[in-house]
C-alpha cells in the first residue's frame, strides 16, 4: 500500500508547526484573529486567482455546500482555539484542542460514515495524545480554566469536523480549487473579527515577510499536501497525523529559539514520534 499519502499528511503537520516559531518575528501585540484572516486571505486568495486563470473552477457547478461548511469549520476552529489561549494559557489550550481533535474526529467519521476506527488507530491515537501532554508538562502555564477548556474542546472537534467535511469535499472537487475556495471563503467569514485591529502592522517588512510565509507555505502549500493525502488517507488518521504539529513546533523552539524541554517533555516526543510511526507504516491497510 503507497505510504506517500501518509507523508503528505505528516508534511502539511510540520508547516503547521512552523506557525508558532514564525509568530516570534511579529510585532507584539497583533491580534491572532488578524494573523488568522490575513495568513487565509493571501494563501487562499493567490490559488483562488492561480485555478481561474487556468480554467480549474467552474463556479456554477461547484460543491458550495461541502465548501462552505469546511471554511465555517476551520473559522471556528481558529477562533475557538484563540480564544481558549486567552483563558488558560498556550499549553493546556494546545494540549485540549490538539489531544481531543483524534477523538472527536473518530467518533464523527464513525457516526456520520459508518467508518469504525481500527485498534491500530486507537493504540497510535493514545500514544499520540499521552506524548503530546508529557511534551508541554514543561511548560509553566497550567491553568485549568473551565471556560478555556470548553473553548479548546470545541476548537478540537472543529478541526476534526473540518477534516470529515474536506474529505468529502475532496470526492467532488479537486485539490487545488478546494483550498483555494476554502480559505478564502474562511479569511472573509475571519474579517470582521479582525478589522477592528487594523492592518497597518503590515507595512513593517517583518511582519509582512513572516505572514508571506505563514500564507503560502503553511496554508497553501500544508492544506494542499493535506487535502492531496486525505484522498487516501481516512479523517480519523489524518487528525491523528496531524499531532505531527505539536512536535514541530517543540523541536523548532529548542533548535532555533532556544527553549528548555525536561526529561519528561523528550519522552512525549518519544512517545508522540511512536504512534505516529505506528500509525504511517501499520495503518495503511486502514486507508479509505
Amino acid at each position: 500500500m503507497n505510504v506517500l499519502p501518509f507523508v503528505f499528511v505528516l508534511l502539511a503537520a510540520m508547516l503547521w508547526g512552523t506557525v508558532g516559531t514564525t509568530q516570534t518575528f511579529l510585532t507584539e501585540g497583533v491580534s491572532p484573529f488578524a494573523v488568522a484572516s490575513v495568513r487565509s486571505a493571501i494563501g487562499g486568495g493567490i490559488l483562488l486567482l492561480a485555478v481561474i486563470g487556468m480554467r480549474k473552477i467552474s463556479f456554477r457547478h461547484w460543491s458550495w455546500k461541502w465548501t462552505i461548511l469546511a471554511a465555517l469549520a476551520i473559522a471556528l476552529f481558529q477562533s475557538l482555539f484563540f480564544s481558549s489561549v486567552r483563558y488558560t494559557g498556550v499549553a493546556v489550550g494546545t494540549v485540549v484542542t490538539i489531544g481531543s481533535s483524534p477523538v472527536f474526529a473518530g467518533i464523527i467519521e464513525w457516526l456520520f460514515w459508518k467508518i469504525r476506527p481500527s485498534k491500530l488507530w486507537g493504540i497510535a491515537t493514545g500514544l499520540a495524545i499521552v506524548g503530546c501532554i508529557l511534551l508541554f508538562t514543561n511548560r509553566g502555564e497550567a491553568v485549568v480554566d473551565p471556560i478555556g477548556v470548553c473553548l479548546a474542546l470545541a476548537a478540537g472537534f472543529m478541526f476534526a469536523l473540518y477534516t470529515n467535511v474536506s474529505k468529502q469535499l475532496m470526492q467532488r472537487e479537486e485539490t487545488l480549487p478546494a483550498v483555494a475556495m476554502t480559505f478564502t471563503i474562511c479569511a472573509l467569514m475571519l474579517l470582521p473579527f479582525a478589522v477592528g485591529e487594523g492592518f497597518s502592522w503590515l507595512k513593517e517588512g517583518a511582519n509582512f515577510a513572516a505572514m508571506l510565509f505563514m500564507a503560502l507555505a503553511a496554508t497553501s502549500i500544508a492544506y494542499l499536501l493535506f487535502l492531496s493525502g486525505l484522498k487516501k488517507v481516512s479523517s480519523s488518521a489524518a487528525v491523528t497525523l496531524s499531532l505531527a504539529e505539536p512536535l514541530t513546533a517543540a523541536l523548532l523552539g529548542v533548535f532555533l529559539v532556544g527553549e528548555y524541554l525536561s526529561p519528561l517533555s523528550w519522552l512525549g516526543v518519544s512517545l508522540l514520534l511512536g504512534g505516529i510511526v505506528v500509525l504511517t507504516f501499520g495503518g495503511r491497510k486502514a486507508t479509505s
